[in-house]
């Protein structure tokens, strides 16, 4: 199947600068494409997944993936999509996050002579002489058309307005794409559909500056059943990095996904055929749930591998039963001798992180969610102590159908 076609049929597709042509670009030649992914934390979340798995596809189908890290435009922000300006990070800060993301990417990407390579546009970026870049660069963009992208005109729709820094970000993207279209053959750009109007800055730049044919795609940018932000949950984001969300939790991320969103997070977020993906789909009832552990376990094989997806979901059926080997569960351990005496449930659940505050605690018992072993907890006040131990020594927490908790003993 055309690269094009595998995109479209997955819903990878919000807009493309001439899809006939890129579609038969892909099919004459091995075509280079990048996204760019800016440093601003140590780890990228579940939101990154969808730029992610599109270069794992676009490698897959024997083409090159340049997978940029912002090491320079981390400096300035992106101000797409924001209401208000980034905290600027150090350079210290920056560099920290770039090797950490680079070392995260190298997990779903080949990457070596002629495969997948990894940059830094700090490289080309923090090179610019200020007057040169204005003379050479700054005289092919219309301030006009500037202010009539949808990330300036939200953030000067905002009390904050925008900053000068920040207006100067779609300059430097689109510098990017002309350096790479130049510097490595680079003919595609891809990226959230919040990028559009950067993406096709980025080609006029490149057909002004070098007289260079280059393409852009972007992808929807994705929210739940339900409105939520692609990622997003009552406790933060859903980190790649196991260290800030388990692999259990990431698992268990994924079962808890809507009927609604079954089929369309099968299509983006795994490499299963499109008719075992229909299939699994056309699942009905309590059935659903089937599709629902094959797409978590196949999205944590992507992200954390065979053996961490395995252990995953055998911890999520031992916490459904509430005993057996529950290694993966979240735990937080508490002194013997406080649980001895018992604490009141609102307070476990807050310390277990089930519960934000003591009120969204409170709430979440007064509706009938919490639970302490298989027994619904009936008050916010509720002693919880050593005698609602399993067998296993732990106090098992639950809030709602799927979210557990051990309480450990120590």
């Amino acid at each position: 199947m055309n690269l094009y076609d595998t995109y479209a049929s997955r819903g990878f597709i919000e807009q493309c600068s001439d899809a006939q042509a890129l579609r038969q670009l892909f099919q004459t030649e091995r075509v280079t494409g990048y996204i760019g992914f800016d440093p601003t934390a140590t780890s990228l979340h579940v939101g990154s997944l969808v730029p992610i798995i599109s270069l794992m596809h676009l490698q897959r189908a024997g083409h090159r993936p340049l997978v940029l890290v912002g090491g320079g435009t981390g400096m300035v922000g992106d101000p797409s999509g924001k209401t208000e300006m980034r905290k600027l990070l150090t350079i210290e800060q920056i560099s920290q996050n770039v090797a950490a993301l680079q070392n995260q990417l190298s997990r779903f990407l080949d990457f070596g002579p002629g495969q997948a390579q990894m940059i830094n546009n700090a490289d080309w970026l923090l090179k610019l002489n200020y007057i040169e870049f204005l003379r050479d660069t700054g005289r092919h963009f219309s301030v006009n058309r500037m202010l009539q992208q949808e990330s300036v005109k939200l953030r000067l729709a905002q009390e904050t307005g925008l900053s000068f820094i920040e207006f100067n970000y779609m300059i430097l993207q689109a510098y990017d794409f002309m350096y790479l279209s130049h510097a490595m053959d680079c003919k595609l750009q891809m990226g959230g559909n919040d990028q559009w109007g950067n993406i096709v800055m980025g080609i006029d730049l490149a057909r002004r500056v070098h007289g260079n044919t280059v393409h852009g795609l972007t992808f929807p940018l994705l929210t739940t059943a339900s409105g939520q932000k692609m990622g997003k949950t009552h406790a933060g984001a859903i980190w790649l990095d196991p260290e800030r969300t388990s692999p259990y939790e990431f698992y268990q991320y994924w079962v808890n996904t809507h009927d609604q969103d079954v089929e369309r997070f099968l299509k983006l977020f795994t490499f299963l055929p499109l008719d075992q993906i229909a299939e699994l789909a056309a699942l009905q009832g309590a059935a659903i749930n089937q599709a629902k552990q094959t797409l978590a376990r196949e999205v944590t094989t992507i992200v954390h591998g065979q053996q961490a997806a395995a252990e995953a979901q055998a911890a999520a059926q031992a916490a459904f039963a509430g005993q057996g080997d529950a290694d993966g569960v979240p735990a937080t351990n508490i002194d013997r001798a406080t649980l001895q005496a018992g604490l009141p449930a609102f307070s476990l659940l807050v310390q277990t992180g089930l519960a934000k505050t003591s009120s969204d605690a409170r709430r979440l018992i007064s509706q009938g969610g919490a639970y302490v072993g298989q027994n619904r907890i009936d008050a916010f006040d509720q002693i919880i102590s050593l005698a609602h131990a399993n067998p296993d020594g732990a106090i098992w927490l639950r809030a709602g159908k799927k979210k557990h908790h051990r309480i450990v003993p120590v």
